[in-house]
């Protein structure tokens, strides 16, 4: 199981104690919103990508959506999503537990500058149960990112 893979990627980092697993889902926002207890903006998504370097993740707020036209200034393509059946294969987790830790090789990390405005975020950890609470600089270091990106809509607080 990939939560296993994340566990032990955590344990090297003496943090394997403040993963969150629940008896209830929490593979959408919503239901990890419920699970932990936060606003749903709060929640850390993490979507799959493919390029034609190979796959990449963007990990950005609950309440962002893709922008289109930002992804292809950022990336200089278009935003093509993995198919749900290739996400375990290219990424290494399942949909609902998808998260920037313990990643398949050349998995690029990309963190949205829609998760800037807070203190703390919950990503998941690789199972449809399952979260942990980081801070962002806990969450540039964990995820061992590639670069902040601006690829976001929809978020902007008034």
């Amino acid at each position: 199981m990939s939560i296993e893979k994340v566990r032990a990627y955590f344990e090297q980092m003496g943090l394997a104690d403040r993963i969150q697993e629940f008896d209830v889902s929490s593979a959408t926002v919503e239901l990890a919103a419920q699970a932990v207890g936060v606003e749903g903006k709060r929640i850390a998504k993490t979507l799959s990508f493919m390029l034609d370097s190979g796959c990449i993740l963007i990990v950005a707020a609950g309440d962002a959506k893709v922008d289109n036209k930002k992804y292809k200034a950022a990336f200089a393509q278009k935003a093509k999503m993995l198919a749900h059946d290739d996400v375990p294969e290219y990424i290494g987790h399942a949909v609902g537990g998808v998260c920037p830790f313990a990643v398949k090789e050349g998995v690029k990390v990309y963190l949205d500058e829609s998760l800037k405005r807070f203190e703390t975020v919950f990503p998941a950890c690789g199972s449809s149960n399952s979260a942990i609470e980081l801070t962002i600089p806990e969450l540039e270091k964990y995820s061992c990112f590639d670069g902040w990106v601006d690829v976001c809509k929809d978020w902007q607080e008034e």
